[in-house]
Order: C-alpha cells, then structure tokens, then sequence
C-alpha cells in the first residue's frame, strides 16, 4: 500500500509544481490538473480496498467523468480560442477580461 502511496503523492507534486511553474502554457496547466486528480483518485481507490469498502471507488469514477468533461471543455475553449486569436499563451487570455 505505500508504494501506491508514494505514486499518488509523486503525482501530486509533480502536478503541483506543473500549476506553478509553468505560468505561460495553458495545456500544461490543464495537463497538471489533471495529473492532481489522477492522484486523487489513486488515493481513493486505494483506501477503498484497504478499508474493504466501495464508496470511494464510486467516487473515483464520479471524479473521472468530471475531469473527463472538464478538459474537454478546456480544450474545446481552447481551440476556439486559437482560431479567434492565433495563440493560446496566457498574456493573450488575460485579454479576455476585458
């Protein structure tokens, strides 16, 4: 069980330091995202076999349809946005503020 442990916790970070690092690349913001709930949902299967219980299976696959969902939307945006603008960099998306 540790060693799933420590995938789950390795993924984290490595999603977390995604989300902060890469400030100019929309994708690989999506990409650390998604990376963050895959450890998650890690952690919940894994405690859902080790405390023999299925609840927390269940919720992983509801939070695999809402990542599903939402980089499909993100990348749906994302497309659209690159066809309007040319670019899909960070500084072009702060223009959509005004």
């Amino acid at each position: 069980m540790s060693y799933y442990l420590l995938i789950s916790i390795t993924l984290f970070l490595i999603g977390t330091f995604g989300m902060f690092f890469s400030r100019k690349h929309v994708i690989i913001i999506l990409i650390s995202l998604e990376l963050i709930l895959l450890s998650s949902n890690i952690n919940l299967v894994i405690f859902s076999i080790f405390l023999d219980d299925i609840l927390g299976q269940i919720y992983a696959l509801l939070v695999l349809t809402v990542a599903a969902a939402e980089s499909a939307l993100g990348l749906a945006i994302l497309i659209v946005y690159y066809r309007l603008r040319g670019g899909i960099s960070i500084d072009l998306i702060s223009l959509l503020k005004s």
